[in-house]
């Protein structure tokens, strides 16, 4: 067997140990090192093993992902999301929909001090839908507007996804968070749309509140937004204008958000050691599955399957658009089968050669990642964040699946438009930090 049927082999291999239950990252080592193996001997495969763990563990730059998981974990909770929940329905209430609005600026918020998508689900699946149930909105908005407002976690920066493609195709990180502003405030935009047109179309969906807030009770919210506000700004500010790098700006803004709770005295120390707790097994969980990925991606290098694969697409008689949708869709169906992020790891080694060759800018090809990656973490069978909604609300997935399909409008439209006018995701970070 040749080293490109070996590797063909081995990654069916793995879509199937995939299906048995397996663990996402021993699955993707297993396979990486018995790969390795058949190919230059056990002893290589294992001193790889070891080499790819020590630099990856000891590799500075990944140090930022349990700084910005810290930074999540203490916004949920020391109950910073409920506050800023509460100032957003006290200015939009009053309006159609205008909970599940408020419940769309909260979260685009809240997602700006935290680079979790899981976090973003969680906190507005105890938060927001059990108000909207108690004014009585169709569980079919609440639960399918969280569960799609959650992945704004993936594009919105910092965001976890970003960091480790930006890692992984070796991308400016600060680029990546300015590329995805643009196109997240879209999503988030188009989400109130669809919100408006369809209490429009249906007003008891999302009824107006009959609860005025006054003028003073309204100005006294405007705080809590401006707090957010100045943390977000010295993060993505300083890392932008290079006076720290990412692992700093997550230092700056994990203390900044510390602070900000212990301001507002809602983070007890059992919190605080929970948020630590919490930060530190998903990190881990994270660094491990990139470890793996290493694994697997040295072992598919001397394959030469990354080299085939791009060679195969970019030579396809087909306009280079096609070839680019035709990754979308690769990224999309795989991340409906396994873990977005896995899959993301796992394909880009793969793919990253081809769009090299086909000329696309990479920061725009991050941005349309991410936007493929949203919809592949509420597409079935594995969606994690409707699983998060789900678990936390009680609610059926037929439910929670019903709110979600009106909302899938959203990403469409925006990686139309980012096809159209690819702008969207460069201008930003091309503006302020040059080509």
């Amino acid at each position: 067997m040749n080293e490109i049927a070996l590797g063909v082999s081995a990654l069916i291999f793995l879509l199937v140990f995939f299906l048995t239950g397996i663990e996402l990252a021993f699955g993707i080592a297993i396979t990486g090192v018995v790969g390795y193996a058949l190919l230059t001997g056990f002893d290589s495969a294992f001193n790889l093993l070891t080499q790819d763990f020590l630099d990856t563990f000891s590799s500075y730059s990944l140090t930022v992902i349990p700084l910005f998981m810290l930074m999540g974990q203490i916004v949920f909770n020391a109950g910073i999301a409920r506050s800023l929940y509460d100032g957003v329905y006290k200015l939009f209430g009053r309006i159609p929909g205008g909970l599940a609005m408020a419940t769309v600026v909260a979260a685009t918020l809240f997602k700006a001090m935290c680079g979790s998508t899981l976090a973003t689900a969680a906190t507005f699946s105890s938060v927001a839908v059990p108000q909207m149930t108690r004014y009585n909105y169709s569980k079919k908005l609440s639960t399918g507007l969280v569960a799609s407002v959650g992945t704004l976690g993936i594009i919105i920066p910092p965001s976890i996804v970003l960091i480790i493609f930006g890692i992984m195709t070796e991308q400016s990180i600060g680029r990546l968070f300015l590329a995805g502003i643009f196109p997240g405030l879209l999503i988030s935009f188009f989400f109130i749309v669809i919100i408006y047109g369809w209490c429009k179309i249906d007003p008891t969906v999302g009824p107006a509140s009959e609860i005025h807030a006054p003028l003073k009770e309204k100005l006294r919210a405007l705080p809590q937004f401006g707090a957010v506000g100045v943390i977000f700004f010295v993060v993505i500010g300083g890392l932008l204008s290079g006076v720290f790098t990412p692992t700093e700006a997550g230092t700056i803004g994990t203390i900044a958000v510390l602070l900000l709770a212990l301001a507002k005295r809602g983070l007890s120390f059992k919190n605080f050691v929970k948020s630590v707790d919490e930060s530190l097994r998903a990190s881990i969980m994270v660094l491990f599955l990139i470890c793996c990925s290493v694994v697997l991606g040295h072992f598919l290098a001397i394959t030469e399957i990354p080299q085939v694969a791009g060679e195969w697409l970019t030579t396809l008689p087909i306009p280079k658009t096609l070839t680019m949708i035709l990754i979308c869709f690769f990224y999309l169906l795989g991340g409906s089968f396994i873990d977005d992020l896995a899959f993301m790891i796992l394909a880009t080694p793969i793919l990253y050669p081809a769009i090299e060759k086909l000329g696309y800018d990479p920061i725009w090809f991050g941005i349309m990642v991410g936007v493929t990656i949203m919809v592949g973490s509420i597409l079935p069978p594995v969606a994690i964040s409707v699983f998060v909604v789900k678990n936390i609300t009680g609610e059926s997935f037929g439910t929670v699946y019903k709110g979600v399909v009106p909302f899938l409008a959203s990403f469409v439209v925006v990686g139309a438009l980012l096809f159209i006018f690819p702008g969207i995701a460069t201008w930003l970070p091309y503006t302020l930090m040059g080509k």
